[in-house]
Formats: structure tokens, C-alpha cells, sequence
């Protein structure tokens, strides 16, 4: 049996078994319970200056491969996000070459893309309401071209504007009149990024929420859906039982995905109270996490096609720990975590990233996710993960 080496926060080797590999199977038809996108990370080059301030050097082969595995097991892919290292790395120009072959290698695979919309090419601080508008339609414009849907990120720009709830109605509903389609609109909470504060005229959750909700009514023929990543599952459920018809909710809760989108056909998940009388049972997915575990993802909600809850429940349920760990504070670098995970799944040769950001979590840290990962059946060829966690550890003088 082969032993799977960890390092404890005191420096302390330990050792667990090593799983077998998983025995998950990819589907033979689309996936129909629940729409999934896997918000997918950027791989760079390994010999590219990924150093912090330079401009991004991507590894279009890995990076594209990895987008086409995620295909494979009926997941969409949400690209040009946050964990793709928007505004951590990801440049202006690199953000617009993988839009634009993100969306070929989706048409190519018959998948599904969506991608995200911001005012990140505009390189000053501080701009005024009428220039964010310019830039959000700057790139809606762009992303529409490329023939992938639009996600309406939240802008630093517009969280530095904006002097009231007003403001935020009035530049969304300047942006959504300018779509030619129905977009998904992205409110991410401060643990993902501080400086977004406010966001929606509001630090109180629930008067925020009903800005948002108030934008979405105003312009509903113009929005798909929503992404909430508040990492407050209470607050995801408020707000998807106020959505119009038609509008979805994508949770972006890293935490809480397994009873948010189990709903009411997973009873026993751990959720928050929700309103037994509303249509709305359940939400989507657009995770980061899901791009850390396609497979375990994906063979989930086969369960959920296929009317099995428990086998939902107890495939997906001890990925939530794992995901937790990846996502722990400071949450922005979870990042690395992904990355991590898809070097020891065999998806790219090295464990680096732009930026220099895989040296934002320590080895303890990163022994937690291979744990974890080890357990709930994330690894998805062992014997490679083990092997190359490791080396890492004897390259860091550790014996193992």
C-alpha cells in the first residue's frame, strides 16, 4: 500500500493512505439537473517571466487542455474570472487572447462558455461613472464578438465611483441596454476582493441585495442570472427566492455549493432555511472549486440526473472540506490552490503561476489540500499526485 507523506503546521511528517483512484465516468448525454461552469485557472509558461508586474506568458496548450477536460466531464467553463487571476496577474492583452481562444476551443467542443466582462483594461485608479460605462462596453463588445456569453464582473472602477445606490442602477442599466443578449451578473464579496466594499451602494448585504434585485427587475429581458459569491449561503438563498422568472442563480459560495445546489432534492445537505413555498429550490454553479474537482463535480450531479440523492450527498459532501481549505483566508490566494491541485491531477508540468502566486500558500497549507484532496477523491491519477507531491517536499529538504 502506498503511504501519502504530510507536513504539519510544526514541521511534523505524517503519513495516510493513499486512495485508489476514483471511478468516475464521464456522461454519455449532457448534463440536465443543473447548469455547471467551472471557473478555470491560466497556466503559464514555464520558462516564461511570470514574475509579479510582468505581463502574463500563458501556456495556451495546457491552458486551452485544461478547458477541454473540463468538456469532457459536461461542465461549462467560466473563463477570464477571478481565477483566471483577473487583476492578480492576468493582463489586459492575455485577458483578451484567452476570451478570444477560449470561445473557439468551446465551439470546437461543443461546450458551453461564458466569460467576464470588467473595466480592468483601463490602467488609471480613478475614473468617472460615464468612463466605466465606456468600459464595460468596451469589453461586452469584444466578448460578444468571440460569440461567448457575458458575465458582468464587479468593477473596481465603479466601487471607487459610485456615491450611492443610484449610481450603481445607472451604469448597469447603461451596460445591459448596450448587450445584444441576456448576460450573468457578478456580485463578488470582500473576501475575494477587499477593495469592493460597498459594492451595490451598500456594506448591509440586504440593502445591497435589493439594489441587485432592483437592477435585475428594471432589465430583466436583458439578464440570465446571477453569480453570488458573498460565501454566506443565507444570503444566496434570499436573494435567488426574489429572482424573476427565467433568472438563475449561480452560486459562487465555495463553501456551501453541496446544499445549495442539492436544494430540495438533497434534504439531508446541510442548508439554510429557504421559503418551502418558492419556485426557486435550488441554485446553479459557477465555481472556482469546480475547476479543482471536475470529475467529482460532474459525477455529482449525474447523481442528481439520475434521481439519487444520497449518492449526490455522499460523493460531493467531502469535497466541501477540501474546497474550505483551498479557499481559506486570505481568500484571493485560493488561486494557488487550484493551480496546485490541476499540477498534481497531471493538467500542467509545473506548479507555477502568473504573478509569482505559487508562493502565496505555505507547504503546511498546501499538505492540507493533498489531504483533503486524498479523501475525497480529487486526485484523479494518485500515484502521479503522490509522486510529484513528493518531490516537492525533498526539493524543500523534506524527507519523503
Amino acid at each position: 500500500m502506498t503511504e501519502l507523506t504530510l507536513l504539519g503546521a510544526d514541521g511534523a511528517l505524517s503519513s495516510v493512505a493513499l486512495a485508489d483512484a476514483p471511478a468516475f465516468t464521464r456522461p454519455t448525454a449532457p448534463l440536465r439537473s443543473r447548469v455547471a461552469y467551472a471557473a478555470a485557472h491560466v497556466v503559464p509558461l514555464t520558462h516564461g517571466d511570470n514574475t509579479p508586474g510582468q505581463p502574463a506568458r500563458i501556456d495556451w496548450d495546457a491552458t486551452l487542455g485544461f478547458r477541454r477536460a473540463v468538456y469532457s466531464w459536461g461542465l461549462g467553463v467560466a473563463d477570464a474570472m477571478d481565477t483566471a487571476q483577473r487583476n492578480m496577474g492576468l493582463d489586459a492583452a492575455a485577458t483578451r487572447e484567452l476570451i478570444a481562444r477560449s470561445a473557439e476551443v468551446a465551439r470546437e467542443e461543443g461546450g458551453s462558455v461564458v466569460v467576464g466582462v470588467n473595466t480592468d483594461h483601463v490602467e488609471a485608479e480613478h475614473i468617472s461613472l460615464d468612463e466605466v460605462i465606456d468600459a464595460y462596453k468596451s469589453q461586452l463588445a469584444f466578448t460578444e464578438e468571440q460569440g461567448a456569453g457575458p458575465v458582468l464582473m464587479a468593477s473596481r472602477h465603479l466601487a471607487r465611483a459610485a456615491q450611492s445606490a443610484e449610481d450603481y442602477r445607472h451604469v448597469y442599466r447603461e451596460v445591459l441596454a448596450s448587450a445584444s443578449g441576456p448576460v450573468v451578473l457578478h456580485w463578488l464579496g470582500t473576501a475575494f476582493d477587499p477593495t469592493l466594499a460597498g459594492y451595490f451602494g451598500a456594506a448591509d448585504w440586504r440593502i445591497a441585495a435589493d439594489v441587485l434585485v432592483e437592477i435585475i427587475g428594471e432589465n430583466v429581458e436583458k439578464v440570465a442570472g446571477v453569480k453570488m459569491s458573498l460565501l454566506d449561503a443565507a444570503s444566496e438563498v434570499s436573494v435567488r427566492e426574489r429572482l424573476p422568472e427565467g433568472v438563475r442563480m449561480f452560486t459562487g459560495d465555495d463553501f456551501n455549493y453541496v446544499g445549495l445546489i442539492g436544494g430540495a432534492d438533497v434534504p439531508q445537505a446541510r442548508q439554510p432555511d429557504r421559503d418551502a413555498a418558492s419556485s426557486r429550490q435550488h441554485s446553479d454553479a459557477l465555481l472556482g472549486a469546480f475547476a479543482a474537482i471536475t470529475p467529482v463535480a460532474s459525477a455529482a450531479i449525474q447523481a442528481l440526473d439520475a434521481g439519487d440523492a444520497e449518492r449526490y450527498l455522499s460523493i460531493l459532501e467531502p469535497t466541501e472540506e477540501l474546497s474550505r481549505q483551498v479557499f481559506a483566508a486570505p481568500t484571493f490566494y485560493y488561486k494557488t490552490g487550484v493551480a496546485f491541485l490541476s499540477w498534481l491531477n497531471g493538467h500542467q508540468a509545473a506548479f507555477q503561476m502568473v504573478g509569482g502566486l505559487h508562493s502565496a500558500r505555505s507547504l503546511p497549507h498546501l499538505s492540507r489540500i493533498v489531504e483533503l484532496a486524498n479523501a475525497a477523491s480529487a486526485l484523479e491519477d494518485p500515484e502521479l499526485a503522490a509522486d510529484r507531491w513528493h518531490g516537492m517536499l525533498r526539493l524543500n529538504g523534506l524527507g519523503a
